[in-house]
């Protein structure tokens, strides 16, 4: 709801507060005074055309604040808190401002924000209908949301199943739609796996082998070194037996030395640590020998062995260049590859299931479409019946709403119906949609026709409304004021008139007062109390604030108008 806007600086307003409440608030005053400019404000803090020839003459800018409560957890704050702006104790304040040559500037929470982003919010939080500002029930989509909300929950129960069936109608025909079209594309990718998949298996790799083969490939080309070096060491550890001569050998001298020690080593316990240290190197180089011999033994030269190896590498090598560097990866792209392959394999049977799936979803939709369309037209005659009553009252007897349903060939979020309101302004006139059926002013009664009806299944929180009343007096006035005091029931509602007959029912009078002073022009507004409504109600009557008949008039509009106000005793 709005609590507060200040304007300054827009028309001939130079500063004015608007103090908002619950229910129905007209605003009024003489010609000229600028409440128009009330309404041009709040167009503006809602997104609305920035017109810089309406920036008041000297003042550089205009300046439009509006304070207001949104829910918490609700879909203005949620936006709100996500485009960085800050909601304190659920008060946003709007900040729209207008410079002389053009710029405009938007601030939303204390926050800049796009204009537009103030334009999309507005769709949640006012309605506004005005000689030039007739926008948001104009739209098709917002006029097929009301109806459903009008239609009721026998709707909302079809949508819901339709909904369900739409949503596993679209996932389903897109992956049909991607496994067609990709039919060629996955049949070279299964051939270029299946390729790789034989290739590897023909190699028949095993874990790790790679490195085994290297190892014997260096091993098997440097046999002869490796046998030479093996035995020179075992040699010059042991000895040769067969040599004529010789030469002392590691073993024997670690002997000798043993022996030597151990004659005088219990003699002294430093001696002896030295020969247990030396029983352990004998023992030590003893195995060493042992094992130089049996390598030495086992050391041979074969090189179609060693061809076999080298062979059997650049194999692995070749594959390696596509699969992997290792034989382990090369087996890891392999079972990937065959998962893949069955994947692919499956396709086929995957497409005629979903094509199955697609035939039984458009089935489910198709029936809950019919039902949403026969539901749907059962509701457009009831509201077109309801609002053409409404509109009798407001002194457009012969006007006729009607609503136009086309069911088409596509399928959306909402069924496949286009909902359109039209109007018919006279007998035998063909009905036009509603911004082409009827003037300003007749447009405007049409939509308070139409919010009425829509009452309750509409959830904008704020209802503003210009020269509604714009060609109608007497009888007609009063029904204007009592169908905005409903309205004032469910929602609040704001609306600029020249009616005595329409301000009497208000919860709230505002009036716009202007002061002459050379040629400057300037406008406040002022909150009445029930002895200034009267005194202004005599003003709209009889044009004169103090007459006795117009006070008496004006006691008379505001006793009758008391049991239809949302909140009487205001």
């Amino acid at each position: 709801m709005l609590e507060e806007v200040r304007i300054q600086g827009l028309g001939v307003i130079d500063d004015a507060v608007l103090e908002l409440s619950p229910g129905l608030t007209v605003v009024t005053g003489e010609t000229g005074a600028g409440k128009t400019m009330v309404v041009t404000g709040l167009g503006l803090l809602f997104g609305g055309r920035a017109d810089p020839q309406r920036v008041r003459p000297g003042a550089g800018r205009a300046v439009v604040e509006g304070r207001l409560t949104v829910p918490e957890g609700g879909r203005v704050a949620t936006r709100v808190l996500e485009a960085g702006g800050d909601i304190d104790d659920d008060v946003l304040i709007l900040n729209r401002t207008v410079s002389a040559e053009g710029r405009s500037r938007a601030t939303l929470g204390g926050r800049s924000a796009p204009v537009s982003l103030l334009a999309y919010l507005a769709d949640d939080l006012v309605a506004v209908h005005g000689q030039s500002d007739q926008q948001r029930l104009l739209r098709a989509e917002r006029q097929r949301s009301s109806l459903d909300r009008f239609a009721g929950d026998d709707l909302v129960k079809v949508l819901k199943r339709y909904s369900v069936a739409y949503r596993r109608h679209r996932e389903v025909a897109a992956e049909l739609e991607e496994l067609v079209e990709r039919a060629r594309e996955r049949a070279q990718e299964a051939d270029l796996l299946r390729f790789g998949v034989e290739e590897i298996t023909a190699a028949e790799p095993v874990p790790g082998e790679d490195a085994e083969l290297s190892a014997e490939e260096t091993r098997l080309a440097h046999a002869d070194g490796l046998r030479v070096a093996s035995t020179t060491a075992h040699e010059a550890l042991t000895g040769d037996p067969a040599a004529a001569d010789v030469q002392a050998d590691v073993v024997g001298l670690l002997s000798a030395a043993r022996q030597a020690v151990a004659s005088v080593s219990e003699h002294d316990e430093d001696l002896a640590s030295i020969g247990s240290r030396l029983d352990e190197a004998s023992y030590i180089i003893t195995d060493a020998a042992t094992e130089l011999a049996s390598y030495a033994e086992s050391v041979e030269a074969d090189p179609a062995r060693l061809a076999v190896v080298q062979e059997r590498r650049a194999l692995l090598t070749q594959l390696a260049r596509k699969y992997g560097e290792t034989t382990d990866e090369m087996l890891a792209w392999a079972e990937n590859a065959s998962a893949r392959l069955s994947e692919l394999d499956g396709d086929d049977e995957r497409i005629e299931e979903l094509r199955a799936e697609v035939e039984e979803s458009a089935a489910d939709m198709v029936e809950a479409a019919g039902e949403l369309t026969e539901i749907r037209e059962a509701a457009a005659e009831r509201f077109g019946e309801a609002v053409t009553e409404e509109l009798t009252a407001l002194a457009m007897p012969h006007a006729r709403v009607s609503v136009r349903i086309t069911t088409g060939e596509e399928f959306g979020p909402h069924g496949r119906d286009e909902v359109e309101l039209l109007l018919a302004p006279h007998p035998g006139s063909a009905p036009l949609p509603l911004h082409k059926g009827a003037s300003g002013g007749e447009l405007s009664r049409v939509m308070l026709a139409i919010e009425v009806v829509f009452a309750g299944a509409d959830p904008v929180p704020t209802f503003v409304f210009d020269e509604v009343d714009a060609g109608v007096g007497g009888k007609a006035a009063v029904e204007i004021g009592r169908r905005l005091a409903r309205l004032a029931r469910r929602a609040q509602v704001i609306v600029v008139t020249h009616l005595p007959q329409v301000a009497a029912f208000a919860d709230a009078h505002l009036v716009v007062e202007k002061s002459t002073e050379g040629l400057v022009t300037e406008s406040g507004v002022v909150r009445l109390d029930r002895d200034g409504r009267v005194r202004e109600l005599s003003r709209m009557l009889a044009g004169l604030e103090d007459s006795e008949l117009g006070r008496a008039h004006a006691e008379e509009l505001l006793g009758n108008a008391d049991p239809d106000r949302a909140y009487p005793r205001a």
